[in-house]
């Protein structure tokens, strides 16, 4: 499936071909403090089949407790998650942000990782009263 991202102002943009059945909620406490929220929802995409367009995003690495380096790509200007990688050159597989992609409507997740730092209250959201503004 052919997907189009893009940041909150605009300024960084990218295309990518990605399989919808592989999209992920990831609830590692990583996830949570780079996101500000309780958990981060990815797809995978290849290197070769992603394409940045605009601005270059800017990166930050960040060192998992594992140890590995994951590089943090954002828009520069206005800050927004687009994806995570590994460091280095050659073929990379990035984990796209879903929260940026025009398609993220269309991709519900198929899995989770990391449970055990899932917020406990994730299943009272349903039942929570709301506004469609």
């Amino acid at each position: 499936m052919q997907v189009h991202g893009q940041c909150h102002c605009g300024a960084v943009s990218f295309t990518a071909k990605i399989n919808p059945d592989e999209v992920l909620v990831c609830h590692c406490e990583d996830c949570q403090k780079l996101s500000g929220t309780s958990f981060r929802t990815v797809v995978p995409a290849s290197s070769t089949d992603l394409v940045f367009s605009g601005e270059t995003p800017k990166t930050y690495v960040k060192i998992g407790l594992s140890g590995a380096r994951r590089e943090q790509g954002f828009c520069g200007t206005c800050g927004s998650a687009l994806y995570a990688t590994s460091e280095g050159d050659g073929p990379k597989l990035y984990s796209l942000r879903v929260g940026v992609l025009a398609e993220k409507a269309q991709l519900a997740p198929k899995h989770q990782k990391f449970l055990r730092s899932a917020m406990p209250w994730l299943d009272t959201l349903p039942t929570l009263p709301g506004t469609q503004t």
